[in-house]
């Protein structure tokens, strides 16, 4: 990928991600705010809701030229939920009880700093594993051929 590329696909994720955090703090908002669930129950769903939104819309957008590589959509959902999707939820569980729990910061509040700190991680994740590219037997039209001896 050219650095252009990188950058619009970079751009792209971030688009996806802001739009997430909204998910995010929503979901947030009613399971915490609402629905009385306790902090760190209503994180783990909420955080579950914006993997959802977000892996829709990484496969429609983000990484849609590498839909056909990394096999099935369910795959793709799959190690998405165990990439990333892992990643947000332990980052943002132990964040939040340090910010919430021992800090007695305001639960939304602490979400944002959550998100941020696994943001990074989970744009690499997303670009190496989840949406990789097609290798190059697929890519010339061999997919069918053995693969190459090393």
């Amino acid at each position: 990928m050219n650095p252009g590329g990188a950058l619009r696909r970079w751009l792209k994720f971030n688009a996806v991600g802001a739009v997430g955090i909204g998910v995010q703090l929503a979901a947030l908002a009613v399971l915490k705010g609402l629905l009385r669930l306790p902090y760190l129950t209503a994180t783990a769903l909420a955080v579950e809701a914006a993997v959802l939104h977000n892996f829709v819309w990484h496969e429609l957008w983000t990484w849609k030229d590498r839909r056909g590589a990394g096999g099935h959509a369910l795959s793709r959902l799959l190690r998405f939920n165990l990439g990333n999707g892992l990643v947000s939820i332990v980052v943002n569980l132990v964040a939040m009880r340090l910010l919430v729990g021992r800090l007695h910061m305001q639960y939304l509040i602490a979400n944002i700093v959550a998100i941020t700190a696994g943001s990074l991680a989970n744009f690499f994740i997303s670009d190496l594993l989840v949406f990789r590219r097609a290798r190059v037997v697929e890519r010339a039209g061999l997919a069918g051929a053995p693969p190459a001896k090393r």
